[in-house]
């Protein structure tokens, strides 16, 4: 029999998520963000579900687009990060790649090549705050002017920007970065876009005409307080395994590497076949939620590499073969990664290639 453990990604509740990014942005178009494996979920299942649902996915390198294009995947894809190379222009033309551009060396390489067609759309981006990638402010209309005026560009230009606080609802920074936003694109044709998934949940002023939803689409909140929209989510991936031993440890006996828990009384421990070669956290502390066969219990002891052992002492009839969530519908990742010292987004995206993903539909 194989190893039961398996990542359950369900695609109603994805196309669930993306309706309500729709529903909170109902005159915005939408572009999915499938980078880094879509999450953690697949990319190549994720976007064969959402590709006739979107008007584009997004990606951070021409390789992630290619493994669409491979798989069939015939919608726009945005490179998020723009191009590496020069010499990726000529797939981005004849593949339907779109690209941002956020500096001069990608701006000129554009400008210089010679391509058999115009790239068919390419997104500007405009640092106003995040001070991680994009032009200046003051060099957006010159860009947007070059952009247009290059032979190697259709004329589908679309102005763009990236929050930095937008998961935090009382932040002072995102008003700031959209006003500014505001005031650089007053002047300038074509679209705009600035949503991400926090955007689209909460800052309904940055909705524009394009918003990115990507976490929200996999079902966890981007935010650590509730928020109305983002509890409309439903979780996509389900992280599952099974008991595979049960034994009683006597008080004042320790359980896993580093005897790092002791038994305060006489407890019933239970052994899952998951660990940190499967995705989940090793920084994952005693207490930390698990469900097992629906009932709610605590990690008891370090993670393994392929196992973790749980305190189910006060949970009835536990015994080999029940089933163990480690995080799916009733524990968010959200829940879990903040007893790990992390975020959900972390531990979906580093989702190893040894947990199967099995596609279920709801």
């Amino acid at each position: 029999m194989a190893r039961p453990n398996q990542a359950k990604i369900d695609l109603h509740a994805l196309l669930h998520n993306l309706g309500v990014a729709r529903s909170c942005a109902p005159r915005s178009r939408v572009m999915a963000v499938v980078k880094a494996n879509a999450y953690g979920h697949g990319a190549v299942a994720v976007a064969r579900a959402l590709e006739k649902a979107v008007d584009a996915l997004a990606v951070a390198s021409i390789e992630e687009a290619f493994t669409l294009r491979e798989a069939g995947v015939a919608c726009p894809v945005l490179l998020l990060e723009g191009i590496f190379d020069a010499g990726e222009l000529l797939a981005c033309a004849t593949q339907g790649f779109w690209v941002v551009v956020e500096n001069e060396r990608q701006l000129d390489w554009l400008e210089r090549s010679q391509l058999p067609r115009p790239v068919e759309s390419c997104w500007l981006k405009v640092d106003t705050g995040m001070h991680r990638l994009g032009v200046a402010p003051s060099q957006a209309a010159e860009f947007h002017r070059r952009l247009l005026d290059c032979k190697n560009v259709s004329d589908h230009v679309v102005t763009c920007t990236h929050f930095a606080s937008a998961d935090l609802l009382d932040s002072v920074q995102t008003p700031q970065q959209i006003e500014l936003f505001n005031q650089v694109t007053a002047d300038l044709p074509g679209p705009r876009s600035a949503a991400n998934s926090p955007g689209v949940l909460a800052w309904p002023a940055a909705h524009y005409d394009w918003i990115r939803p990507g976490y929200m689409l996999y079902g966890d909140s981007p935010f650590e307080a509730p928020q109305p929209n983002a509890d409309r989510l439903l979780p996509v991936m389900t992280l599952c395994s099974e008991v595979i031993s049960v034994r009683d440890v006597p008080a004042g006996e320790t359980v896993g590497y580093g005897a790092t828990w002791r038994a305060e009384r006489d407890s019933r421990i239970a052994t899952v076949t998951a660990g940190y070669g499967d995705g989940y956290p090793r920084t994952a502390v005693n207490g930390t939620p698990v469900l097992i066969a629906g009932q709610r219990a605590s990690l008891a002891g370090r993670v393994s590499m392929d196992m973790i052992t749980v305190d189910v002492t006060d949970l009835e009839d536990v015994d080999i073969g029940d089933e163990a969530i480690l995080w799916g519908e009733e524990l968010p990742v959200g829940e879990v990664a903040r007893c790990a010292g992390t975020i959900g987004y972390e531990l979906l995206t580093r989702m190893p290639p040894r947990t199967p993903r099995v596609v279920v539909r709801g």
